[in-house]
């Protein structure tokens, strides 16, 4: 994995959940672990992942992701056995 998505990974798991967390970062994250990413209507944007399908809504006009789906995402990973 390289270090960028290590990184990402890392704000991901951090506690306190990161506002920080840029939302290009986390597709790309996805995309290396796997993932298969389409874009629907509005701001969604699907993830196929570990057999299961997750839809996001892409923050804007900011582009980083709120607590809530940095929270949801850590869990997902971590029920899948993805870990920093």
């Amino acid at each position: 994995m390289k270090r960028k998505h290590q990184r990402t990974l890392e704000l991901i798991f951090s506690r306190p959940v990161s506002a920080n967390v840029r939302w290009a970062d986390i597709e790309a994250l996805c995309g290396e672990l796997g993932a298969e990413i389409s874009v629907r209507e509005g701001s969604r944007v699907e993830v196929y992942l570990f057999g299961l399908v997750r839809v996001f809504h892409r923050p804007h006009p900011s582009p980083d992701t709120d607590k809530g789906a940095v929270a949801a995402i850590r869990k997902w990973l971590e029920e899948n056995g993805v870990k920093p």
